[in-house]
């Protein structure tokens, strides 16, 4: 195993931690309004699947931030030097939806940590699962896969997909277009202050991208909404994602999806045919 990485994290094993929020309706309103939907929550409706990232905000103190906007110290955030994150992924189990209105309890703990190399260095992968509850009853398991590197100043070599997007194939499809008015509601709505998604001038000076990029877990949302758009009577029990290329702002894209029996494969792609991310619902 490498180990310039491991070195920093032989004695790192943080504990669980628990928190605690109201679900307010509002919020999941004000997320319906962000994505351009005409749905308004009350007490008692069940929250849609992976609407819970808009809930149990953290919000450290400005001064606490790092350069890149990210937290410099955090429970679950690896102790390596000059860290950059990446959301990689993730899976859920739904075994009933949130209720709004209804306090819920969340405790996460690292499920796993390896390092292993990539193509500009090493990267450690941490997974972290969280269990959520409603007084005695479980009603969602979620595992995040996140992503770590040390910043050797390595650029990207991204590039945006201003190809025309090829014709639909798939049964379902939607084209959002997401613009810097989305990113910046979507940012304040998960209490995330990275800079990529709303300084320019720092996203492609410093991190060297092309442009904004549209935030991983929105990616993964626009392809949740999918499945309820088109099959609103049955509910997801499972949720498998994977994050494989950033979008960024003024790429074209379209989410797709291909139901079978019991499931729904879902992807991101765009005109120049990659896949950007890619999920499997499953129904219960």
């Amino acid at each position: 195993m490498p180990e310039t990485l491991t070195r920093h994290i032989v004695d790192w094993a943080p504990e669980p931690v628990e928190s605690s929020d109201p679900l307010i309706p509002q919020r999941a309103t004000d997320l319906s309004a962000t994505l351009d939907l005409d749905e308004a929550f009350a007490t008692g409706s069940a929250l849609p699947p992976l609407w819970q990232w808009i809930y149990f905000a953290e919000w450290p103190r400005t001064a606490e931030l790092g350069a890149d906007g990210h937290p410099r110290d955090g429970h679950f955030l690896p102790p390596i030097p000059n860290r950059r994150r990446m959301f990689a992924g993730g899976r859920m189990t739904i075994s009933s939806p949130l209720v709004l209105g209804e306090p819920a309890v969340r405790r996460s703990e690292i499920a796993g940590t390896a390092v292993k190399q990539g193509s500009a260095g090493e990267l450690l992968f941490v997974t972290v699962r969280s269990t959520y509850r409603q007084g005695e009853t479980v009603r969602l398991v979620e595992e995040q896969d996140l992503v770590y590197r040390s910043d050797d100043g390595h650029s990207t070599t991204f590039t945006k997909a201003t190809e025309p997007l090829a014709a639909q194939t798939t049964p379902w499809s939607a084209a959002p277009t997401p613009n810097p008015a989305l990113l910046f509601r979507f940012s304040a709505l998960t209490a995330n202050a990275h800079r990529i998604h709303y300084d320019e001038p720092y996203t492609t000076g410093v991190e060297g991208y092309p442009g904004l990029v549209v935030h991983g877990p929105l990616l993964a949302i626009y392809m949740a909404e999918l499945v309820r758009a088109h099959d609103p009577q049955h509910r997801v029990g499972r949720f498998d994602f994977r994050l494989r290329r950033p979008v960024f702002l003024g790429d074209r894209i379209r989410v797709q999806g291909e139901p079978a029996d019991g499931t729904v494969d879902l992807s991101v792609v765009s005109g120049s045919g990659a896949a950007h991310a890619t999920a499997t619902a499953t129904f219960v």
